[in-house]
């Protein structure tokens, strides 16, 4: 049976498992929690232990954002938590975490931090980091996963966790989507159906964006293995395609391609939202490198994240897909 507890010291005095894996949320939890805590469970073992960690945040909530909106669920969250596996659920109070009011030293997110979210919300990965880093000290985990969903938080985590030398391991957990590919979010219920239905183009934006990466890698592929020589035309005319349309070089080399390419067709999918009734109202669209948030250019390989944030009504959403351009694909 999942125990809920409210303090830290009824979290101390209760002992720990062999390997302790804790999973961090702002409750409201979902099947994309879920997936997390059964994650945690694996990675704990069966004489390990599974903590979720249940707190609203006040310090990553800016100015006219959503804190008092945000859903606050727990009798739910802990049966979820407990169908999931988890030994306990961790739901302290604001004077619990933050005793004598706000705190007077926070950690700072740096330049990475500033970007894309941190530049739509300042000041939120800031208050981010410095709620993980006590959650981390108050539950001394092994292991803490989080969800790719939040790929700059994810990436922001890791950071800290290596240049403050936590020696905790981080896990990063594939998104989780509903059968129409939107994001699981807690903030999805604030959605009416018309709504939702706007809300579907974050998903296919990002889905355009990676099909048309992948046509550009195997065009680039075909053009590497075949070599460009009269025997590369008579191969492709073997395969049943015709000469001129069958060119991958020539394809290659005249298609938007790269990164622009991989924008453009995302982008295009969030313009014909922007039109729809309610409409889509993009944040922003970008193809990032990983390590720091930074936007790639055309000439980049490796790995990429094609991220997208924007507002349905009074609803702010985020999603994100992770890609890999050049040789390493």
């Amino acid at each position: 049976m999942t125990v809920l507890l409210r303090t830290s010291g009824d979290l101390h005095a209760r002992g720990r498992g062999e390997r302790r894996a804790v999973v961090m949320t702002m409750g409201a939890l979902h099947e994309g929690h879920a997936t997390l805590i059964r994650a945690a469970r694996e990675i704990a073992g069966p004489g390990g232990d599974v903590v979720v960690t249940v707190f609203v945040n006040p310090l990553q909530f800016g100015a006219g954002e959503d804190l008092d909106r945000y859903p606050r669920t727990l009798d739910s969250d802990v049966k979820i938590a407990e169908q999931a596996g988890a030994d306990a659920v961790f739901a302290p109070s604001v004077d619990e975490v933050y005793p004598g009011g706000e705190p007077q030293v926070r950690l700072s997110a740096g330049p990475m931090g500033g970007r894309l979210e941190g530049a739509t919300r300042p000041g939120h990965f800031d208050g981010m980091l410095t709620v993980v880093a006590k959650l981390l000290h108050l539950t001394r985990p092994d292991t803490a996963l989080f969800g790719q969903k939040d790929a700059q938080q994810l990436a922001l985590i890791r950071r800290m966790v290596r240049d403050l030398n936590f020696g905790i391991e981080i896990v990063g957990v594939p998104t989780v989507r509903e059968e129409d590919g939107l994001a699981l979010s807690s903030r999805n219920r604030f959605l009416s159906p018309q709504e939702r239905r706007t809300a579907l183009a974050l998903s296919q934006a990002l889905f355009a964006g990676r099909d048309r990466h992948a046509a550009q890698e195997a065009l680039r592929a075909r053009a590497r293995e075949v070599p460009a020589t009269r025997a590369r035309a008579e191969a492709l005319s073997a395969i049943g395609e015709s000469r001129a349309a069958a060119d991958a070089h020539a394809v290659a080399k005249a298609a938007p391609g790269g990164p622009s390419g991989v924008r453009a067709a995302a982008r295009l999918i969030l313009d014909e939202a922007a039109r729809l009734k309610p409409p889509l109202a993009l944040d922003y669209l970008a193809l990032v490198d990983p390590s720091d948030f930074t936007a790639i250019q055309d000439d980049f390989t490796g790995e990429a994240v094609l991220a997208v944030a924007a507002r349905v009504g009074t609803t702010r959403l985020i999603d994100n897909l992770p890609l890999t351009f050049g040789a390493a694909s």
